[in-house]
């Protein structure tokens, strides 16, 4: 049988440093452990939640770093991505979000805001520029570089 994908709206949160780094997420897709790769931190957006809101929620959830909405602005950029995860077939309206943490001030990452299902399924957490994730060749789509790079330049602008 076969079942229409979930689509969702999601936001999604680049936070770049002032040496032009993004800070990402190592992890995998529950059905298949084995394969890991770099994301951006995001989520879908609850109901009646705007999509800072549910950015600033998510990067607080994924890695204990607290922004506001408001500290996010606008939106640099969206796109759709369709994907299965967990044996279910997803297609994401994501629209990204970027905001300006210094790796200091972003400080220990922690993982105590993951579900159980996201604590099984997110690994760690790292500072990336797009070179190096290039080089490194586990991003989670082949996109991520160039959002990263408008990241990073929407930052750089504001």
């Amino acid at each position: 049988m076969h079942h229409e994908p979930t689509r969702r709206t999601v936001a999604r949160v680049l936070p770049v440093s002032s040496e032009g780094k993004v800070l990402l997420l190592l992890g995998c897709d529950p059905a298949l452990p084995e394969v890991r790769y770099w994301f951006t931190v995001g989520g879908a957006a609850d109901a009646g939640e705007s999509l800072a809101e549910a950015a600033a929620r998510e990067l607080r959830e994924e890695t204990g770093v607290v922004v506001t909405a408001e500290a996010l602005g606008e939106p640099y950029g969206t796109f759709e991505v369709e994907f299965s995860w967990d044996g279910r077939d997803y297609v994401n309206d994501s629209t990204l979000f970027a905001v300006a943490l210094d790796e200091t001030e972003a400080g220990a990452i922690s993982f105590a805001g993951l579900d159980l299902l996201e604590s099984q399924s997110i690994f760690d957490a790292a500072w990336w520029t797009p070179e190096e994730l290039d080089r490194d060749g586990r991003a989670v789509d082949p996109r991520l570089t160039d959002q990263m790079r408008a990241a990073i330049a929407h930052v750089r602008r504001n």
